[in-house]
């Protein structure tokens, strides 16, 4: 039986944390504002407006973006947790929900920009200037983290090493900032390695 329990909360997570990162998404690329006639920017739309639809006639946009993909992503990861919660056999407690859905998905949300930053710096030394759509929309993702940094540090002829800094800011508040919002969230140790 354990094995089988294992199989089923492997399967929810991985398919839960797949269309949590799609949904997840949604939120960055208005946030970014991004060109939504990229190809991979629609199939995003096309997999989110499903259950995006019904939400946006109860939740309002504010600040210009459509905040019901992130209260969808929001429901998304508190049904995870609680699934998987529960899955393992631990009692789901149902007011400290919320504040562990935010943190973990603040923590995607870095964990976005950081992978995004990766592929940046690998797709600058392999196809510069490229204009596929996968490397145009990281463009639009990165570079509104990058910008602030590249005001401050100096142009060093042809070596951008503003996703240094980025990355070392990132690293900062995974490492350091998630896990004492963990904490004084009474996040179970290791849950959110679990979602």
């Amino acid at each position: 039986m354990l094995g089988l329990n294992d199989a089923a909360i492997f399967i929810i997570k991985t398919l839960g944390s797949l269309y949590l990162l799609i949904v997840l998404m949604r939120f960055i690329l208005q946030l970014v504002r991004a060109n939504f006639y990229n190809p991979l920017c629609q199939f995003i739309v096309k997999a989110t407006q499903p259950l995006l639809k019904p939400l946006r006639r109860v939740i309002p946009s504010m600040f210009g973006l459509d905040m019901s993909s992130l209260v969808l992503a929001l429901i998304v990861q508190m049904v995870l947790i609680a699934v998987i919660l529960a899955l393992k056999g631990f009692m789901v407690d149902w007011l400290l929900l919320v504040p562990w859905a935010l943190i973990a998905l603040f923590s995607l949300f870095l964990n976005i920009l950081f992978y995004a930053m990766i592929i940046s710096v690998i797709l600058s030394w392999v196809a510069p200037g490229s204009h596929n759509p996968g490397a145009e929309l990281v463009g639009q993702i990165t570079e509104p983290v990058l910008a602030p940094f590249r005001r401050i540090i100096p142009n060093l002829g042809g070596l951008d090493i503003s996703p240094i800094f980025a990355f070392i800011v990132i690293q900062l508040l995974q490492s350091w900032l998630i896990p004492r919002l963990a904490h004084f969230a009474f996040m179970p140790q290791g849950l959110l390695g679990l979602i």
